[in-house]
């Protein structure tokens, strides 16, 4: 088992997805391969991305695994999908939405099943899949939730950033609001926002967050190529912010 972590740290895709099984199907012996790992883990920006079905997360996120490969950063993607009622797997849809970089060495990209879980979010297999992937190497890791429930909002516990995205015709103030989202996001994306409404969304977006928090709000359309450099600029920043508040030293202790 320890030749496991041995070649995941040596960046063996086999052996990271062997792991990873292990850790669906609730495998104890994946427990002292995590612990081998830990030491290596920690450097990677974890992104989640979540918003309300239908708002175009995978092809974010595909568009901006894009940019992130032309910076020769490694890419990995844990999609949360709806979990299949016949065979208790995920269904895959995330998958054909990002079939761009199926063939690319540089992207790991893993549909995780629901499985029940509240809000259609597994904690704890997605917590020791970010662990697999950034001890893999990975430079960037995307969690895609599949943007049913308030539960959603859980995905802030293990993103670094989190990113909601929404569409302009999403709705009046109260839907917004009901759909849990808002107090979890560091950023906003409206997709799609070359459709009608866009405007009207960014100042509701501006209204219902508050003037005490500031969230960046990008407007990205995938169809149109347009926001996605804007996106990854704010998710820089943030990330940057991040790491300067990390490495401060804390009060009352030398570093």
């Amino acid at each position: 088992m320890v030749n496991i972590a041995q070649r995941i740290r040596k960046g063996d895709i086999q052996a990271a997805a062997k792991i990873l099984t292990m850790i669906e199907h609730g495998d104890p012996s994946a427990i002292p391969i995590l612990k081998a790992l830990t030491p290596y883990t920690g450097r990677a920006h974890v992104i989640g991305i979540t918003g309300p079905v239908g708002t175009g997360k995978s092809s974010l996120i595909n568009s901006l695994t894009n940019v992130f490969r032309r910076r020769k950063k490694k890419v990995g993607i844990l999609a949360v999908d709806p979990t299949s009622p016949v065979s208790g797997g995920a269904i895959l849809g995330d998958r054909i939405r990002m079939r761009d970089h199926f063939t690319d060495p540089g992207v790991f990209i893993r549909s995780l099943a629901a499985r029940g879980a509240p809000g259609g979010f597994p904690t704890l297999v997605l917590a020791q899949a970010l662990h697999v992937l950034d001890a893999l190497g990975m430079d960037v890791i995307f969690i895609e939730t599949i943007g049913i429930g308030q539960d959603q909002s859980v995905v802030d516990t293990l993103a670094r950033t989190t990113v909601v995205v929404i569409n302009p015709s999403m709705g009046d103030e109260v839907q917004l609001l009901k759909a849990g989202f808002m107090e979890s996001g560091d950023l906003f994306a409206i997709n799609k926002s070359d459709l009608p409404g866009a405007d009207s969304m960014a100042v509701l977006l501006t209204d219902v967050s508050g003037s005490d928090r500031h969230i960046p709000i990008v407007r990205t359309s995938v169809t149109k190529r347009q926001g996605i450099e804007e996106l990854i600029k704010a998710l820089d920043e943030k990330w940057e912010d991040t790491r300067s508040i990390e490495r401060a030293p804390r009060k009352g202790h030398k570093r």
